[in-house]
């Protein structure tokens, strides 16, 4: 089915898979429950399924990154989609919100398949698996259909939690050899100067983007990698330092993931994290994010002044 094909497309171009939402679902009954889910899903339009763009959620406020795809492969590019959250296919919805496109490149940047993603803020009360709708607004209907499974925990590190002092590589301890310490081209050298640990010792605020330019298939990582910069630049004389950690073995995916993603233990990637200078994780993102996001980010938590 064409259908098929184009989720699995859309899929590769994300760093997350599809796996988890079981496809479209379908049902029995002539006509959907009055006021759930499904009977929204099922009001005139294209009916799709939701292509995700982060898997790790635990209770509380997550940030949920998605596309919205068309039977033609084309994914929808309107500035906002409405989005609702329930408990079940056939229950009635219990929040409704709005996700904002965001464009998660850089111009001039590493070139990605996927340039813009819809961004939105749920609220997620206890774990389990929950169902999403979304819709873009405005030009011809579409709604997309999916699901969100929530743990009692999430795999990587949260906000709260005190970050890892991982003694990260940098141009001091790699002498100076670039292609010992990142795949992008040209070399991201601002982002290699600090290490994690070191950061720490020294109690200075910084992001650590965990990302490979070259080798990520969803070609998310290198503009992501390009927006740490970006930001980095924008922020330049406020203290806040900005490092990139690679996230392969000898920078070779045939070597699997290095001992820092299994220190922070990253079930997936990218990964960008702030951190205070207390220590503790102030925000968190997984996969790709907009520079506006994360500038918006960095002046909240970590130059909010006390």
């Amino acid at each position: 089915m064409r259908f098929a094909a184009v989720v699995v497309f859309a899929c590769s171009l994300l760093l997350v898979g599809c796996g988890g939402g079981g496809g479209l679902p379908t049902s029995t009954q002539p006509e959907p429950p009055a006021g759930s889910l499904e009977a929204l899903w099922k009001a005139p339009g294209e009916d799709v399924a939701v292509v995700p763009g982060a898997s790790d959620f635990a209770p509380g406020t997550s940030r949920y990154t998605f596309l919205v795809v068309d039977g033609r492969g084309k994914p929808a590019e309107r500035p906002t989609a409405r989005v609702w959250l329930a408990r079940g296919l056939k229950q009635a919805p219990f929040e409704q919100t709005t996700a904002r496109l965001e464009n998660v490149g850089v111009p001039g940047g590493y070139t990605a398949d996927v340039t813009q993603l819809y961004v939105a803020t749920l609220d997620l009360p206890k774990p389990g698996r929950y169902w999403l709708l979304a819709e873009p607004v405005g030009g011809r209907k579409i709604q997309a259909i999916g699901t969100v499974d929530v743990k009692a925990k999430p795999a990587a590190p949260a906000v709260g939690d005190r970050a890892f002092a991982s003694q990260t590589p940098t141009l001091a301890t790699a002498g100076g050899n670039l292609k010992l310490l990142t795949t992008r081209a040209p070399p991201d050298t601002e982002l290699l100067r600090d290490s994690v640990a070191g950061s720490l010792a020294a109690h200075v605020p910084f992001v650590v983007a965990f990302a490979t330019p070259k080798f990520c298939t969803s070609r998310t990582c290198g503009p992501v990698v390009d927006v740490v910069d970006a930001v980095r630049r924008r922020l330049t004389g406020t203290g806040v330092r900005f490092i990139h950690v690679e996230i392969y073995e000898r920078n070779d995916p045939a070597n699997g993931f290095n001992r820092w993603v299994r220190e922070w233990k990253l079930p997936t990637e990218p990964w960008v994290f702030l951190v205070g200078s207390d220590g503790r994780i102030k925000a968190r993102f997984e996969g790709a994010v907009s520079v506006r996001e994360l500038e918006a980010a960095v002046r909240a938590t970590l130059l909010r002044k006390s």
